[in-house]
């Protein structure tokens, strides 16, 4: 009698890793559940992706959570209060191109792509997670204008919410450019080029404020 053979071993946290980089190239309605047996654990059947995830939805949030967790944190130096605020902005911007432009997995940013990841209305909320971390990092932003103006580094009579909108739009193009392979070294250039709104309207101070900023 013929011996079976030991049964494949499924490594359920690589899966996760493999849906996700699916989910991140392709977005949640466009990955179809085919795709996700065929490129989890080098295929599994339907059963057992259902036992190991439930469904679909259940994996994208998981896929979500472990993006957020990771490779999302580049932006969290936006809450750091022991960074001067356009150096927290800066860092953000830079640390994102780099983490978006790099190998090793899609390009682009997850989170940013998110908003064209569930088109379909009853797909939309699946896509909350996302929605609540790119309003996270809108905030964030806005947090170091405010403070920026809060300590004269930024005159008063700036508009904090459209001044943070500029680096926002900014930081969620770069998804698009990374993804048509715009290379890092033109992100980072460009990053130069936008961060000199905030040196220009900074110049602007009164002659007080600009030189106590400089002490």
């Amino acid at each position: 009698m013929a011996q079976m053979g030991r049964p494949r071993t499924f490594d359920r946290d690589q899966a996760v890793e493999q849906a996700m980089h699916l989910f991140w190239q392709h977005g949640y309605d466009a990955t179809s559940l085919a795709q996700l047996k065929a490129g989890l654990g080098g295929g599994i059947s339907a059963p057992s992706f259902y036992a190991a995830f439930g469904s679909k939805e259940a994996l994208f949030d998981e896929c979500v959570q472990r993006y957020l967790a990771t490779f999302a944190q580049v932006t969290e130096c936006l809450w750091d209060g022991s960074l001067p605020p356009r150096q927290a902005i800066e860092t953000a911007l830079r640390q994102s191109a780099r983490m978006q432009c790099e190998e090793g997995h899609p390009k682009g940013c997850m989170v940013a792509l998110g908003v064209m990841s569930a088109p379909s209305p009853e797909s939309a909320r699946v896509v909350d997670a996302l929605t609540h971390s790119r309003t996270r990092t809108r905030a964030g932003i806005l947090a170091c204008v405010e403070r920026g103006i809060s300590t004269g580094q930024l005159p008063g009579n700036v508009h904090a919410p459209a001044m943070a909108t500029v680096f926002d739009s900014f930081l969620q193009g770069i998804s698009i450019l990374a993804r048509d392979n715009t290379s890092h070294e033109v992100i980072d250039a460009a990053i130069t080029q936008i961060l000199l709104t905030w040196d220009i309207t900074a110049s602007s101070a009164p002659p007080a404020i600009a030189m106590a900023n400089r002490d």
